[in-house]
């Protein structure tokens, strides 16, 4: 017979087992029991200590974390960020693996990182930003008739013969009136050749005149006064040897240093609309609207369902002047560049569930109608056209209708408020 050791408590469990009497011996089925429970014990002996260990485990690790972290309350920081000028930094913590950002005021544009984060050396990501102004040039800053020019980070005044200093404010006397035109003016570069020859040149940007002097070339005045030959898109400036090309306010100058980009205010936050106000972004400004609904009238009433767009409320029984009323209206702004050629598509409408037999366009109102006409482009689509060219600054309102009828029964109408907001300039 094959005998099992088994511990001390276990096998005094097993003789506790109640028996027929002291002399009588286990038989199968009570031993299969016996062995049974035995092996419910053995399990809950075992499942509580795989607890108590995990706990005791759970603890360590908790008390580990909380020694190593201590440290970093000191040390795990990065230095404080100034805060720009003209701007704000938001985000107050400089710890590692924590971020900071960086917005400007209205009428400043972000130069630099607009996020930076602490890493774990303890150095900030990115560069320190600073806010430029859109325009540093709009407070007429030269005096006597200077021109500002607008930089990165300033600006710079050039001054006419006559006045010198920052803002051009100093008159300058007689004896230095040559001197006050030497930067368009310089000396050539001259060489003795070996037969006894001279020969000079001049810099980039300078041409050798009548009595050996470089004078400088005027780009501006060859190339910009010719739309074939057209250097700068809007302003040209002369400098000495060289031009630059100058942008209006609400316009940046293109990376290729020719063209003016749009400045989106609204995008950038550089806004002045109130809290309610839509902010609609236009070439070289912006517009702050408040689409509302119309009143109630003639049992007629609406409810606004987005910024954008209202819905009528449901009609009182034979209420017949709701029911031809519009079941809805919506908002629409366009920006526009000055004279754009004609004919232009300006803005598609059409219906997403066609349940009656046609459709029908047209202008109902608004201001500046003479430059507008409707077409049918497909069955379910009509389209506002611009059939002039119109010169800006202009805001141009137009009322649209699109009226669905079954059988010449009026099923709904929708009304579209379009409001096209045309620039100063072509671009």
């Amino acid at each position: 017979m094959l005998l099992i050791p088994l511990p001390a408590w276990l096998a005094l469990g097993i003789l506790q087992l109640p028996l027929g009497s002291a002399q009588e011996c286990l038989s199968r089925q009570q031993a299969l029991s016996a062995v049974r429970q035995m092996q419910k014990l053995l399990a809950a002996q075992e499942a509580a200590h795989l607890r108590g260990t995990r706990g005791l485990r759970n603890q360590l690790s908790i008390l580990q974390s909380h020694l190593q972290r201590q440290p970093t309350k000191r040390n795990d920081t990065c230095p404080q960020l100034a805060v720009p000028l003209n701007g704000r930094m938001l985000g107050r913590s400089v710890r590692v693996g924590h971020d900071v950002h960086f917005v400007c005021d209205s009428g400043f544009q972000l130069v630099g990182s607009e996020t930076r984060s602490c890493r774990h050396n303890r150095t900030w990501s990115g560069t320190q930003p600073f806010c430029r102004s859109m325009d540093d040039c709009s407070s007429n800053p030269c005096a006597n008739s200077g021109t500002c020019v607008d930089g990165d980070q300033s600006y710079t005044c050039l001054c006419p013969p006559g006045w010198s200093g920052p803002s051009c404010q100093s008159p300058i006397y007689s004896y230095w009136v040559t001197l006050s035109n030497a930067s368009f003016s310089r000396q050539p570069r001259c060489a003795e050749g070996r037969s006894g020859s001279r020969r000079c040149s001049c810099d980039t940007g300078f041409q050798l005149r009548a009595g050996g002097v470089c004078q400088d070339v005027d780009e501006c005045l060859l190339y910009q006064s010719s739309p074939q030959t057209r250097i700068c898109l809007h302003d040209c400036l002369n400098l000495p040897g060289s031009y630059r090309c100058l942008c209006p306010p609400g316009y940046l100058l293109h990376a290729d240093r020719n063209a003016c980009e749009d400045v989106n205010e609204c995008a950038g936050k550089q806004h002045n609309c109130t809290q309610g106000d839509l902010c609609i972004n236009t070439f070289g400004g912006h517009r702050c609207v408040r689409p509302k609904c119309p009143p109630p009238r003639h049992n007629t009433s609406y409810v606004k369902t987005s910024a954008f767009q209202c819905e009528r409320n449901p009609c009182p029984m034979e209420s017949r002047a709701c029911l031809l009323a519009a079941t809805s209206i919506s908002f629409h702004y366009l920006p526009l560049q000055a004279n754009r050629t004609v004919p232009r598509v300006l803005f598609k409408m059409s219906t997403t569930r066609f349940v009656g037999d046609s459709l029908r366009f047209a202008i109902t109102g608004g201001r500046g109608q003479g430059v507008f006409s409707v077409r049918r482009s497909d069955r379910q689509t009509g389209e506002l056209l611009l059939t002039s060219p119109v010169a800006g600054p202009a805001t141009l309102e137009v009322e649209l209708e699109m009226s669905e009828f079954s059988r010449k029964v009026l099923l709904g109408k929708h009304i579209f408020k379009v409001t096209v907001f045309v620039s100063p300039y072509v671009f």
